[in-house]
């Protein structure tokens, strides 16, 4: 048997990071078993689905390396197909026409509220006559289609993460609705059955997703028994959860994977993150690697069945690795989207040296790639403002005497790496004063702090574009 897997993301919203972890599970076990990764958007939801959520779905995979091997399918494409099996159980005796109104549903809820009973339809037109169909017709009612749920029928199935499961139709709320109520015919099929329809015609060996699906199992069943296909194997991975065990939503901030990446994480941090969020690979130490050594040792064996609980420091510290170990010309280009659009201003190509030199000098202390904004942008501005403490420093004593001396020495001499630790000798020499008065007074001049990236590093990166002068003249007058 060939392993056949799907993803069939809703495009009625972005990329959200539950269905790309269950994405990450399909691929790792299609790869393990050396199957197939298919790609299906369900998009039957006509009024929330829009086209540039599906466009965000599909950027979202591949830029995580979700590559796929076939599709996309687009279920909006396959309404013949879904019908056409509608009216196979209709003929089959399997499905029915209901006539049931809203108002009647309605009032049924609420008769079986008033008695402490679940919601469920009763099933009332099952078994109708053609003449009351007929006198339905001639009311002007519309009818939805139902699949008919024996009550007394037990489902089971062996879940590859929960082990058996077992459900009764008398749970699963009467005669399912397959397809919705139209004037002329058989209407918009619903997700239940075209997810059924689609995953037999697909042959779709391995059905992996949340487990708040475990309910919509049982009802799937039912319609691949009725109509004649192999129950494929369920895999109901944990939900991703918040740190207060609560399930993850737009309430804690950011869940879709293009607002990860607009955050600075890398696509390669945060699918290794996803990979850990409920499976854990048989070396308990190992947390760094690929998506592809993950799918060498990828089992269900070792996904858990408790919640997956969302830890963001986790997920910084993962990125940090990532980051450090990016080589500085690759890690330009990462991080120029985000000089980008901030509005700093530099020529790409013609400043190509520069800028990877200050990512050289950058790099080691970024945990996102959004970081590089804020740390970077005193390369970027004309001017720096002071802080607190850096203005203190610079009203210290002596402080505008080593700098005016700094600044005296920098016209006759050409400013390299060893120069510039030969000028803070001769100042320190030449004034009588402490090493650490000139660094500290030359940091704050330059950087307008009194913390920071290696001092002479930076110093001469201003120094290339003409900004260390300015800055010290400045400083210099300032505090005089």
């Amino acid at each position: 048997m060939t392993v056949r897997v799907r993803i069939a993301p809703s495009p009625t919203g972005n990329l959200h990071i539950g269905t790309a972890r269950t994405a990450v599970f399909n691929w790792l076990f299609a790869r393990h078993h050396g199957g197939k990764f298919i790609l299906r958007i369900e998009d039957t939801d006509l009024e929330r689905s829009r086209p540039e959520y599906t466009e965000n779905i599909l950027e979202g995979l591949r830029w995580l390396g979700l590559n796929w091997d076939e599709g996309p399918f687009f279920q909006s494409q396959r309404l013949d197909l879904y019908k056409q099996a509608v009216e196979k159980l209709l003929a089959q005796g399997l499905a029915y026409r209901c006539y049931t109104t809203s108002e009647e549903l309605e009032a049924l809820r609420e008769a079986q509220k008033a008695k402490g009973e679940a919601p469920r339809y009763d099933n009332r037109h099952r078994n109708l006559t053609p003449e009351q169909e007929a006198a339905f017709k001639a009311e002007g009612r519309s009818f939805v289609i139902r699949f008919k749920i024996e009550d007394e029928r037990e489902i089971v199935w062996d879940d590859l993460v929960r082990g058996k499961m077992s459900w009764r139709g008398s749970d699963l709320g009467g005669d399912m609705v397959i397809a919705r109520a139209s004037e002329d015919g058989i209407g918009q099929p619903l997700y239940n059955f075209v997810v059924v329809v689609d995953d037999i015609d697909m042959q779709i060996t391995h059905i992996i997703r949340g487990e708040d699906h475990i309910a919509n199992t049982a009802k799937q069943i039912l319609l691949y028994e009725a109509m004649g296909a192999k129950i494929p194997h369920f895999a109901h991975s944990p939900l991703i959860l918040n740190m207060e065990g609560r399930k993850l939503s737009k309430r804690d901030g950011v869940t879709s994977i293009s607002d990860f990446q607009q955050l600075g994480f890398t696509s390669e941090a945060l699918v290794n993150y996803m990979t850990l969020l409920g499976w854990s690979p048989p070396d308990s130490t190992q947390e760094i690697f690929t998506l592809e050594a993950a799918a060498k040792e990828f089992s269900f064996e070792r996904v858990n069945k408790a919640g997956a609980k969302f830890d963001w420091a986790k997920l910084d510290w993962l990125n940090s690795q990532y980051i450090h170990n990016i080589p500085a010309n690759q890690l330009t280009d990462l991080l120029i989207p985000y000089w980008e659009l901030a509005g700093f201003n530099f020529d790409g190509g013609r400043d190509r040296a520069w800028l990877e030199q200050l990512v050289a000098l950058l790099g080691p202390s970024l945990t996102r790639l959004k970081d590089a904004v804020a740390q970077s942008q005193l390369f970027f501005t004309e001017t720096v403002e002071f802080s607190e403490e850096a203005s203190q420093q610079l009203q210290q004593e002596g402080s505008a005497a080593v700098l005016q001396g700094i600044l005296t020495a920098l016209e006759t001499q050409e400013l390299q790496e060893a120069t510039a630790q030969d000028i803070i000798k001769q100042v320190v020499k030449a004034q009588n004063v402490k090493k650490g008065l000139v660094m500290r007074s030359l940091r704050a001049a330059l950087t307008g702090d009194v913390h920071g990236p290696d001092l002479i590093q930076s110093w001469l990166l201003l120094h290339k574009i003409g900004l260390d002068r300015p800055r010290l003249s400045k400083a210099i007058a300032a505090n005089s």
